[in-house]
């Protein structure tokens, strides 16, 4: 049975599959722990504006303008972990409307006649993206959490050290990453949609996700202002 459904892949939806998987955990590899992420891109700019946020606050007598902030932040982050629990539902809705969804599909150019159980596991790797990036969001906020809390434990102005704003801006830091990640698995969920449609296209479309997600981590006009 399990060698049936196996067969029931053809060798492009191999070569798809395999190729999306090895640029979203590549490329988000590359990113955090590579030689250019480290210290160039967005992650790198936005690091340094958090180890000075962090000295900022420090100075401040009155914080109210860090806790608006922190609560901006947090008001974003839970905004996306609410609509990823929408899109979950819906993707488990159409569990339970397969057939129809294969009818609709068909129907698309460029679609290829596949089996019923090919059609599952695409709906499946499309579910696992967003389940994925709603850990990763619900993680980012309840760092943001504790964020606030180091706020509040912040010694009075002028007594601070560097290790206060570098604990700081570390905290602010890991939170901001994990909501980097689950807006990355957005960007890959919706290039995981044209699998549905043809492997090729879920190849190419993957292939231009990584490009826009370059460009805009290090070529972008946000990062040359960042950095001016």
């Amino acid at each position: 049975m399990s060698g049936a459904w196996l067969a029931a892949f053809s060798l492009p939806d191999w070569i798809a599959m395999g190729w999306f998987l090895t640029c979203w955990v590549g490329y988000g590899w590359v990113v955090e722990h590579g030689p250019l992420g480290s210290t160039r891109g967005l992650l790198g700019a936005s690091h340094g504006f958090r180890l000075e946020w962090g000295r900022q606050m420090l100075r401040r007598d009155n914080r109210m303008a860090d806790v608006a902030l922190i609560g901006n932040l947090m008001q974003n982050v839970s905004f996306y972990a609410n609509t990823t629990i929408y899109v979950i539902a819906g993707l488990l809705a159409l569990l339970g409307t397969m057939d129809r969804l294969i009818d609709v599909a068909s129907d698309l150019p460029f679609a290829r006649h596949v089996s019923r159980e090919v059609w599952e596991v695409k709906l499946l790797l499309l579910l696992m993206v967003f389940i994925v990036a709603y850990f990763k969001f619900t993680w980012s906020l309840r760092q943001f959490n504790m964020l606030s809390l180091v706020v509040g434990a912040a010694p009075p102005p002028g007594e601070g050290s560097e290790v206060d704003a570098r604990r700081f801006a570390r905290i602010n830091a890991l939170s901001g990453d994990e909501f980097n990640r689950g807006i990355r698995a957005y960007y890959f969920g919706l290039a995981a949609v044209f699998w549905f449609i043809q492997p090729w296209i879920f190849v190419a479309v993957t292939t231009l996700i990584i490009g826009v997600l370059y460009r805009r981590d290090f070529r972008s006009q946000t990062l040359a202002a960042m950095q001016s």
